[in-house]
């Protein structure tokens, strides 16, 4: 099945197009969209994480759960919104954990494209949302699709960070063959966790890891 994705990921993921559950999924996409559902990021930017970071140039992971599912917000990016857009309440808490963390001034921008090109690979599990319903399209296939992802830069790379966040995510820590993986893990960035988030210091530990590995570390600052 031909995707339109970033080369080095088409080559790397190329089995994945070819198995029963992807052609389901993306028909699946399609019946919702032939029946007029709108369905979150537009079609370009569903692979907008791979195609800003190809694999070789991965050096941090961070997990999300599923785009965001209001108009506007959905970019492709796992907490990332567009310039303009308010940034959702998890991405504040991130911001104010990078403050603290790094002692730096945050400037509020929502858009997290920098980070994607300076090589953090910023994944949700689930890759596109049905407009207005959160995790909607939990059941079609995507996790399995992300799940190889993960397996291929654990299996393809080495001294990658993987930053973790909420019971989701952590779920996923078996996927990654951490004797030669960084995994950090934290409660997830939502208000909902009543700031267990703070104090993680996952953003100085990620570059202190990076230097460590001979690595230019991420300038976290937006």
């Amino acid at each position: 099945m031909q995707v339109k994705i970033e080369d080095s990921w088409r080559e790397a993921l190329a089995p994945e197009f070819e198995k029963p559950y992807f052609a389901h999924l993306v028909e699946a996409l399609h019946a919702e969209k032939a029946a007029g559902r709108v369905i979150y990021p537009p079609g370009p930017q569903i692979f907008r994480a791979f195609d800003l970071c190809p694999l070789p140039a991965v050096k941090v992971v961070i997990l999300g759960q599923d785009p965001y599912h209001g108009y506007g917000q959905a970019m492709g990016l796992s907490f990332s919104v567009p310039d303009g857009v308010p940034a959702p309440p998890s991405l504040k808490n991130i911001f104010k954990e990078i403050e603290d963390d790094l002692g730096v001034r945050m400037s509020g921008r929502p858009n997290l494209e920098s980070w994607a090109r300076q090589g953090v690979l910023l994944l949700n599990a689930v890759l596109t949302v049905r407009a207005g319903e959160p995790t909607s399209h939990g059941g079609l296939g995507w996790q399995e699709f992300t799940d190889a992802v993960i397996r291929c830069i654990s299996d393809r790379r080495e001294g990658v960070v993987f930053m973790l966040w909420g019971n989701y995510a952590r779920s996923k820590a078996p996927l990654v063959d951490n004797s030669k993986h960084f995994v950090l893990q934290a409660a997830h960035p939502s208000p909902l966790a009543r700031g267990a988030f703070f104090g993680c210091r996952h953003f100085s530990q990620a570059n202190a890891i990076l230097r460590a590995e001979g690595l230019e570390p991420i300038d976290w600052q937006l």
